[in-house]
């Protein structure tokens, strides 16, 4: 049996950390591999996107490294309210207002494989169930269809998929009642 140290954090629990001035960097580093690059933005492009968000159309963005003890091994970036009001005709997509939309998430490509993911999500929607930026019915999120793995790993958390809101060359969403 191996000993552990006090530097082996296997047994620490998994958390999410918001993003800081003293942890963006390594978040930054963070990449998937080469052939999921099609599949997620890059955490830079990320940052930059949640700014834009903050900044220019004020709502809520709330982006965390995922933690295995001190080590970032993941990013996921949540946040509400992306459909637009232009007052007219409710959005075919009525799953868009008032919800909450898990906008990134990925694994580093060296912890991959460790349930990081799950269990991360799990945590991701823990937070969103306290309903940090207002009540919702919904939570959803959108992933390339060819991506069948994350397919696989939403659908077992309860997402459901719904194609008749997919366009060719767009990302499938799925939907989750919280």
């Amino acid at each position: 049996m191996k000993n552990k140290t006090n530097n082996d954090n296997s047994a620490e629990a998994l958390r999410l950390e918001k993003i800081s001035w003293d942890n963006f960097e390594a978040i930054m580093n963070l990449h998937v591999n080469k052939e999921q690059r099609d599949f997620v933005a890059g955490n830079k492009d990320s940052f930059v996107h949640a700014f834009v968000r903050m900044t220019d159309e004020k709502k809520p963005v709330f982006p965390f490294g995922i933690y295995k003890g001190k080590k970032p091994v993941g990013f996921i970036m949540i946040t509400y309210d992306v459909g637009e009001d232009d007052g007219t005709e409710p959005s075919a997509e009525w799953f868009l207002r008032g919800s909450y939309y898990i906008w990134r998430f990925m694994i580093d490509k060296r912890y991959q494989g460790n349930g990081f993911g799950r269990e991360a999500m799990v945590l991701a929607l823990d937070f969103i169930r306290t309903f940090p930026a207002g009540e919702a019915k919904y939570c959803w999120l959108s992933y390339e269809p060819q991506n069948e793995a994350a397919r696989k790993l939403y659908l077992s958390l309860g997402f459901v998929e719904h194609p008749e809101h997919y366009a060719e060359g767009e990302e499938m969403p799925a939907i989750l009642t919280l």
